[in-house]
C-alpha cells in the first residue's frame, strides 16, 4: 500500500510524522511518500520535496512563490498518473492542498484531509470544495466534526494530534537543570514559527518585557526561536531592547516547562501551553487593513485562540455578530488574547505582572487550565486516524 502525503507547515510535519509512525505500526507494509518536512522523513516518509520550506503567509508572498507551487503540483499530478498511490493524505496548508486534492480526484484516488483547515473560523464558503474534493474529513476539535457534517461532509472527530506529540516528548534534562536554579520567575516569549510572525509580534513582547521588569525586577525572560535565522533576528531586537534576554533555538518545550507564565503568538502553541497548564497571554499583531478585513469579513468565531474556543460553550458567532476584542481579552477566558493592529504591550505586561506577583490569581488560572486539560488534552489522535484510514483502504486487514 502506498500513501502520498502533502504537508506544508512545520506543525503539520510533526503531525504527519506521528501519523506515519502509526500507519507503519498498524500496517508494516505501508509505503509513505510525498511532500512534507524533516520530521516526516525521519519517520520513514520518502520525501519528493521539503514543502515546509515554502510555509509562507499573505497574498504577496504566495504570488512570489507561485511558480514553485505550480512545479510541485505538476510533479504530483504526474506521480498520481504513473505510480497510482492508494490514497492522498493532506494536512492543513489549504491553498496548495486544494490543488493536490483536485489532482487526486482527477485520478480517482481517495483523499483524506487530516487536520483540516479551520474553514469554520474564516472561510465557510470553501465548504463546497471540501464536499467535492475530499472523501474523508478527520477533525482535530470536538465541535469541528458537527460543523462539517451539518454541511454535507463525511467528517469524523479523532482528537488533536498535537497532544500525541506532547505526551511522548522528551525534554532536555541538562538544559532544564542548568536553568532551574536561577532566581526569579521565568517568562517565556514565544513569537511564532514563521519569520513574519516574529517580525510583527516580538517587538511588542519585548516592550511588554521592559514594563514587566519595572514592576517585577527579579523577572527573567527567554525567547524560543524556531530556527537560527529567526534567532538572529531576535538577537538584533534584544540588543535594542536593553534587557538580558536569552535566545534559544529549538527549546520551546524546555522554556515552557521552566516558565512561570508566557507571552505567545497565536497558533498551535496554545495547545502546548494548555498541556503544561501555563498561564499565558496571546498576541497576533497585524496591519490595520488585514485587521479590518479579518474582523469584518472573515472571522466567524468568538476567539482566535484554540484553547479559548475549546473552553467556550458557543465558539461560533451568531449571524451579524463580529469578533469582539474586548471579550477576547477578558479575564474569564483561559488565555487573554489580542488580535490587534495597535500597541498592546501595556495590557500584555499587566497580565504577566499579575501572574508573577499574585500567587492566588496565578494558582486559580493554573487550576482552570488543568480542568480544561483533563477534558481535551488527551493523546491517541494519530492511532485513531491511522486505524480509520487503513480500515477504509484495506478493510479485510483491519
Amino acid at each position: 500500500m502506498k500513501i502520498f502525503f502533502s504537508v506544508g507547515e512545520p506543525s503539520g510535519d510533526v503531525h504527519g510524522a506521528n501519523l506515519i509512525r502509526e500507519l507503519r505500526r498498524q500496517c508494516p507494509q505501508v509505503e509513505c511518500v510525498g511532500y512534507g518536512g524533516p520530521r516526516m522523513a525521519a519517520a520513514g516518509c520518502q520525501l519528493h520535496e521539503d514543502l515546509t520550506k515554502l510555509a509562507v503567509m499573505w497574498f504577496l508572498r504566495v504570488l512570489l512563490n507561485l511558480h514553485r507551487f505550480w512545479e510541485l503540483y505538476v510533479r504530483a499530478k504526474r506521480y498520481f498518473s504513473e505510480a497510482r498511490p492508494d490514497a492522498v493524505v493532506l494536512i492543513d496548508y489549504p491553498g496548495f492542498n486544494w490543488w493536490m486534492a483536485r489532482a487526486a480526484k482527477q485520478h480517482d484516488i481517495p483523499v483524506f484531509y487530516y487536520g483540516v483547515p479551520q474553514l469554520w473560523a474564516w472561510a465557510g464558503w470553501r465548504i463546497r470544495k471540501m464536499r467535492r474534493l475530499v472523501d474523508h474529513v478527520l477533525c482535530k476539535l470536538p465541535f469541528e466534526a458537527d460543523w462539517y457534517r451539518s454541511r454535507g461532509c463525511n467528517a469524523t472527530y479523532v482528537g488533536h494530534p498535537y497532544f500525541d506529540q506532547l505526551s511522548g516528548e522528551q525534554l532536555d534534562r541538562a538544559f532544564i537543570e542548568a536553568r532551574s536554579e536561577r532566581p526569579g520567575p521565568l517568562v517565556a516569549i514565544l513569537p511564532g514559527s514563521r519569520t513574519q510572525e516574529v517580525t510583527q509580534n516580538l517587538k511588542w513582547f519585548l516592550k511588554a518585557a521592559r514594563t514587566v521588569r519595572e514592576h517585577v525586577p527579579e523577572a527573567r525572560f527567554a525567547i524560543a526561536s524556531f530556527n537560527a535565522p529567526q534567532a538572529a533576528l531576535a538577537q538584533d531586537l534584544v540588543r535594542d531592547c536593553g534587557l538580558p534576554i536569552e535566545v534559544c533555538v529549538g527549546r520551546t518545550p524546555e522554556l515552557i516547562h521552566l516558565s512561570r507564565c508566557c507571552m505567545a503568538c497565536s497558533g498551535s502553541v496554545s495547545l502546548e501551553l494548555l498541556y503544561h497548564t501555563k498561564p499565558s497571554v496571546i498576541l497576533y499583531s497585524v496591519g490595520l487593513v488585514p485587521y479590518w478585513v479579518a474582523r469584518n469579513l472573515f472571522i466567524t468565531v468568538r476567539f482566535i485562540t484554540l484553547v479559548n474556543l475549546l473552553a467556550s460553550e458557543q465558539p461560533f458567532l451568531s449571524a451579524g455578530e463580529k469578533y469582539d476584542p474586548q471579550q477576547a481579552r477578558a479575564e474569564d477566558v483561559p488565555f487573554p488574547e489580542y488580535l490587534t493592529h495597535q500597541d498592546r504591550a501595556a495590557q500584555i505586561a499587566a497580565h504577566i505582572i499579575t501572574w508573577c506577583r499574585d500567587q492566588e490569581q496565578f494558582q486559580r488560572r493554573v487550576c482552570e487550565l488543568a480542568q480544561l486539560k483533563d477534558k481535551y488534552a488527551t493523546a491517541g489522535a494519530s492511532a485513531l486516524a491511522a486505524q480509520y484510514m487503513l480500515a477504509r483502504l484495506e478493510p479485510q486487514d483491519v
